[in-house]
C-alpha cells in the first residue's frame, strides 16, 4: 500500500510540474474493471472509455492493443479531474490513470514507468540568467532559432550549444534534456528546447548537441511538442 501511495504522489507531482494541473486527484479506488466501449491510441498511450458497475469512465494506460467489447482491469489507479489531453484535444472531467492488468511484468513497475514518463516531459523551472555562446560550424543554431524556425528546420540536422537545465534518464528508452543558451523568450517558450538522446549529461552541464529537428511530436497523455531535437549526440 505504501508503494502504491508513493506512485500516486509521483503522478500528482508530475502533472503539477507539467503545468497541466488537475483540479483534484484521488488514490482510490485502486482497481477499475469494465467493458471497453471505445479505444483511442496516441503515440505512447491508449485511452479507453469503459462501462463499469458505477457508470462510464475514461482511463489511460500504456499503449496496448485493446478492442471494443473487451473486459479489462485497470490496476494501480490514480483518479484525476479536469485533465486536458492535447493529443485528443479533449478535456476529461474525470479520468483514471493506471496499468492494464495482465499486460505482463510487474504492474507496479509499469505504474512507476508511466509516472516517470509524465515527469520526464514536464516543463522546466525558471533557472535565471544563462549566457552560452552560439556553437560554431555547419548547421549551428541558437535555441531561439530552432524554436522559432521549426517549420524551416524540420527533419534537418542542427548544432546547438547550451546549458542543461533539466535531465531525466531512461524514459521510454531515451534520456531527456532541456537545453537553454540565453536566447529566446520565456513568454513565448522560445528559450528552451527539448532534446532526446542516448548520451548522458547532468543538470548544469554546458554541452554541444548535434541532432535532427522534429516538429509536432506527440508523446501521448497530453504531452505534445511543436519543436524538439531527436537522435542527438552530446559533446562537453
Amino acid at each position: 500500500m505504501k508503494a502504491l501511495l508513493a506512485i500516486c504522489m509521483i503522478v500528482v507531482a508530475a502533472f503539477v510540474w507539467a503545468g497541466e494541473t488537475p483540479v483534484s486527484s484521488s488514490p482510490a479506488p485502486t482497481i477499475v474493471k469494465g467493458e471497453v466501449l471505445e479505444a483511442k491510441d496516441v503515440e505512447s498511450y491508449t485511452y479507453l472509455r469503459l462501462k463499469t458497475k458505477d457508470g462510464e469512465t475514461w482511463a489511460a494506460v500504456n499503449k496496448s492493443p485493446v478492442k471494443k467489447g473487451a473486459e479489462v482491469t485497470i490496476e494501480n489507479v490514480m483518479v484525476m479531474s479536469n485533465f486536458e489531453s492535447k493529443a485528443l484535444k479533449k478535456t476529461f472531467p474525470t479520468i483514471v490513470f493506471g496499468t492494464l492488468g495482465g499486460a505482463g511484468g510487474s504492474a507496479q513497475a509499469a505504474g512507476k514507468d508511466m509516472a516517470t514518463a509524465h515527469s520526464g516531459v514536464a516543463k522546466t523551472p525558471d533557472t535565471g540568467d544563462i549566457h552560452v555562446p552560439k556553437a560554431s560550424g555547419a548547421n549551428a543554431r541558437t535555441v531561439a532559432e530552432i524554436m522559432t524556425k521549426g517549420a524551416e528546420l524540420k527533419d534537418k540536422p542542427v548544432l546547438v550549444r547550451g546549458k542543461v537545465v533539466k535531465y531525466n534518464s531512461q524514459i521510454m528508452g531515451k534520456n531527456w534534456i532541456h537545453l537553454r543558451d540565453g536566447s529566446g523568450s520565456a513568454a513565448t517558450g522560445s528559450n528552451d528546447v527539448l532534446v532526446t538522446t542516448m548520451s548522458q549529461a547532468k543538470t548544469g552541464d554546458v554541452v554541444t548537441v548535434k541532432g535532427v529537428v522534429r516538429t509536432d511530436k506527440d508523446f501521448g497523455a497530453g504531452y505534445a511538442y511543436k519543436v524538439l531535437i531527436e537522435d542527438a549526440t552530446l559533446q562537453q
